[in-house]
């Protein structure tokens, strides 16, 4: 089940928008706080709240270390990455069962 599993996640504020690249053991519950505005800072001041990439990681010592890589990537790659595996910029979180963004 991918709620309790490491991951390191990309959310953007909509298609080729602002970037978040972060790590957490609880998917789902990391993308709800992060669409109710509980974390100050970037991702609440530019509305990052779209789930556009993601990758499940053995530990949470491999998340955090592909996290670090991914937040030395430069723009152009983060996308590139994204849409690899998500050209048009889909919410992947509404097919975790949130609800779609307005």
């Amino acid at each position: 089940m991918i709620e309790r599993t490491p991951c390191v996640y990309i959310l953007a504020s909509g298609y080729n928008g602002a970037l978040y690249v972060g790590v957490t053991s609880n998917l789902i519950g990391r993308i709800e706080q992060h669409r109710a505005g509980t974390f100050d800072g970037h991702t609440r001041k530019y509305g990052i709240r779209r789930l556009v990439y993601f990758e499940v990681a053995e530990t949470m010592d491999a998340a955090i270390a592909r996290e670090k890589q991914l937040k030395r990537y430069r723009r152009e790659w983060k996308r590139n990455l994204i849409e690899r595996e998500n050209p048009a910029w889909n919410d992947f979180a509404v097919g975790f069962g949130l609800e779609p963004l307005a």
